[in-house]
């Protein structure tokens, strides 16, 4: 298979790429998390997208960390060969609140 680059047009799907995000958590008992995340290769889905799975702590603030686990969205191209996902989840309760977490991932090559 051809290498392929960060900033390569790829048409179709590209096996065995991951995406990372940073993003804040909610406010929750007056503070945030910073999130930092990195998926899991690509899961096919039987319309012929894929998701993908993410499972972490967010960072440690306010003398606490909370723990997540989910699956994104299917991929949503965003035109020069390059696709995203959302995600949208919810952390585990700690110290007696949890956090929601939503927004988009970095773009990684492939249009589906």
């Amino acid at each position: 298979m051809k290498r392929v680059g960060k900033d390569d047009f790829v048409s179709g799907f590209v096996p065995n790429h991951n995406h990372g995000s940073v993003d804040y958590t909610s406010v929750e008992d007056g503070h945030v998390h910073q999130c930092l995340d990195i998926t899991s290769p690509p899961i096919p889905t039987e319309d012929g997208s894929h998701i993908h799975y993410t499972e972490g702590y967010v960072l440690y603030e306010d003398g606490h960390t909370h723990y997540y686990r989910a699956y994104s969205g299917p991929a949503i191209p965003v035109g020069d060969g390059m696709h995203v996902h959302y995600y949208d989840f919810y952390t585990t309760e700690d110290h007696g609140h949890r956090h929601h977490v939503t927004g988009v991932d970095k773009p990684a090559p492939g249009t589906r």
